[in-house]
């Protein structure tokens, strides 16, 4: 069963909060997403602890 979380985080290029969404049921992903507000690539990692809470970060595509 797979059910999604909306994280927060601030885009590595404009600075910006913006929000993702990231799939608990996976333990580990990564993925690229664009910036909502200055549509750059960033690549988002996101972790999930063993009690369902994603830890989420993002940086530049080109790093």
């Amino acid at each position: 069963m797979s059910f999604q979380e909306e994280c927060f985080l601030d885009c590595p290029y404009c600075g910006e909060p913006i929000s993702v969404l990231v799939d608990c049921s996976l333990e580990q992903q990564t993925y690229v997403e664009d910036c909502q507000v200055c549509c750059q690539p960033m690549v988002i990692h996101a972790v999930v602890d063993e009690d369902g809470i994603p830890n989420v970060y993002a940086q530049r595509e080109d790093e």
